[in-house]
């Protein structure tokens, strides 16, 4: 497949577009795999009664460090993380659509969306989390590197990349 010359081609209304809705469900896709990737990991690092915590330290965010008690209701705080992520999850992924309306081919995509995600996890982890979530301190920084880069970035940027190809916006300009 052919490429375009972008050096000097302009991102167009259609390209911003297309960056706004598949930034979205991108967004959600990635999200969901990089929630999975949590949920399992906590599981196998600190046992099956752990498999929540990630949705309990998620939702959180919004009903407060109370969520993080295990008497507090699980249904409550699942709910509450799978909202606040999902919402989290799809602005992030508008931003990078709005990016990734600029790039062409597999490394590009991937290998921008790879550092979208590791950016995220500095800005998340090491300036807002300190300052505001602190119970997100006591995951695992290893774990939060791998899955906010690899299991969110790389899949946002993989999934845009396949959207980007199957919408036409790679081929030539005639």
């Amino acid at each position: 497949m052919a490429y375009r010359e972008y050096i000097h081609m302009p991102v167009t209304p259609r390209d911003m577009r297309w960056g706004l809705r598949q930034g979205a469900i991108a967004g959600v896709v990635a999200g969901i795999v990089f929630a999975a990737f949590e949920m399992i990991v906590s599981a196998l690092m600190m046992g099956a009664e752990a498999f929540f915590m990630p949705l309990r330290m998620i939702g959180a965010i919004a009903l407060g460090s109370a969520a993080l008690d295990p008497s507090y209701s699980l249904v409550t705080a699942s709910v509450g993380g799978v909202i606040v992520h999902m919402v989290l999850a799809i602005i992030y992924g508008v931003i990078f659509g709005e990016i990734a309306a600029m790039l062409r081919g597999p490394v590009a995509f991937i290998g921008v969306g790879s550092i979208f995600g590791l950016a995220l996890w500095l800005i998340n982890f090491y300036v807002i989390a300190p300052a505001l979530f602190p119970w997100f301190l006591e995951a695992s920084p290893l774990v939060q590197f791998i899955a906010h880069t690899f299991f969110f970035g790389s899949v946002l940027g993989y999934y845009l990349w396949k959207s980007h190809q199957r919408s036409g916006l790679e081929e030539p300009v005639a």
